[in-house]
């Protein structure tokens, strides 16, 4: 990551405010005290900013939501319907769940700490000191361990679940991170970085792929070890091999910015951002096999499997997007909050939720199935 050097473009400018039609791949000026500014003028696209803002226990039926400017996650009982505040650090950004211990990680961007909640008392019963700027979190349940990324610090947390303990790997800045539980292996990017990196979970040794540089969202398809990154400046998704390494990559639309699986159908969706459409991807083929029409600057992406439905939060738009996965094709358009950027999905109860970019942080899509 180039030190204070951000992308003009408003789904990833995470510190520098600047008007929301600047969607532009340019880099823009060094700034030192943007910061503080952006924060103060609490902007959508001065904000930081993650897909990871919200996630769904499956198992427990709850929503856990960040809410950035209250310094709290807002948990929702997707089956009751039930909710509570749990404060946590200053600025959570992000969090993760690990279904297996039922704990949930909240990353506190201002507070330089990641906040381990209980997911049966939701109490937060630990607070993790890390290095400055936590920015988003992945979880590898198998192993007990927790991924935290930073901005700035040079370095990646590693938290040990049953203990509570951190320690640091010095792997470079990382803006995405994901885990492969199956193979105790994490993923990492940084905006500006044309390598993907490979950090084996157990000796700490990182392997570099290049890629291309601008990458963004990325989805892990378990079934084949295929890693699928959003490659926003080519205007395609980048298909890697996690055994092989090969790197393959599918044209889709303008600025992909979030991508996700439906393991069931076998069909990848690519928000693009730039030209608001939704590329359908047959993962067999790794062909697009449609494309849709969505709202207003689409940002998150959710799938219900189950339901086989899609949903896409638009992030200008204040609507979240509802897709027929069988006949592709929209169902229509449901309000959401105040710029909708991420979406989570309890598949058994067909709960849906979106997260915003102010309050109320959290909103029910209604009507969504």
């Amino acid at each position: 990551m180039i030190s204070r050097v951000w992308p003009v473009v408003a789904i990833f400018v995470r510190h520098i405010a600047v008007p929301s039609a600047l969607v532009l791949l340019l880099a823009a000026p060094q700034i030192s005290s943007a910061r503080a500014a952006a924060e103060e003028a609490r902007a959508p696209w001065g904000r930081l900013i993650t897909s990871a803002a919200i996630a769904c226990n499956p198992l427990t039926h709850k929503i856990y939501a960040v809410n950035e400017g209250a310094g709290s996650v807002t948990v929702i009982d997707a089956a009751t319907g039930a909710t509570r505040t749990i404060q946590v650090g200053r600025e959570p950004i992000s969090l993760a769940v690990n279904r297996h211990t039922n704990r949930i990680y909240v990353a506190d961007d201002g507070s330089a700490s990641v906040s381990v909640i209980d997911g049966a008392s939701d109490t937060v019963i630990a607070t993790v000191a890390t290095s400055r700027l936590p920015y988003t979190i992945a979880v590898d349940d198998a192993a007990n361990k927790v991924y935290v990324t930073h901005t700035y610090a040079g370095a990646v947390t590693v938290i040990d679940g049953a203990a509570n303990t951190a320690r640091e790997l010095k792997v470079g800045d990382a803006d995405g991170v994901i885990a492969d539980a199956h193979a105790n292996t994490v993923f990492l990017t940084t905006y500006e970085d044309p390598n993907l990196r490979i950090l084996d979970g157990a000796t700490g040794a990182v392997t570099r792929v290049a890629i291309g540089p601008h990458t963004w969202g990325m989805a892990l398809d378990e079934a084949t070890s295929t890693l699928f990154l959003a490659h926003t400046a080519a205007g395609e998704i980048v298909a890697f091999d996690e055994k092989t390494h090969a790197v393959n990559a599918i044209s889709v639309g303008k600025i992909p910015c979030a991508v996700a699986i439906n393991p069931k159908t076998r069909r990848l969706y690519a928000v693009n951002y730039g030209d608001e459409t939704l590329s359908v991807i047959d993962l067999q083929s790794k062909k697009v096999i449609a494309t849709l029409p969505v709202g207003k600057h689409p940002q998150g992406i959710a799938v219900d499997a189950k339901a086989n439905r899609i949903y896409v939060a638009n992030v200008h738009g204040d609507s979240v997007t509802v897709i027929d996965g069988a006949s592709n094709t929209v169902i229509g358009m449901r309000d959401a909050g105040k710029n909708p950027y991420a979406i989570a999905v309890d598949e058994a109860t067909g709960r849906v939720y979106a997260a915003n970019y102010g309050a109320p942080w959290v909103t029910p899509i209604v009507d969504a199935n």
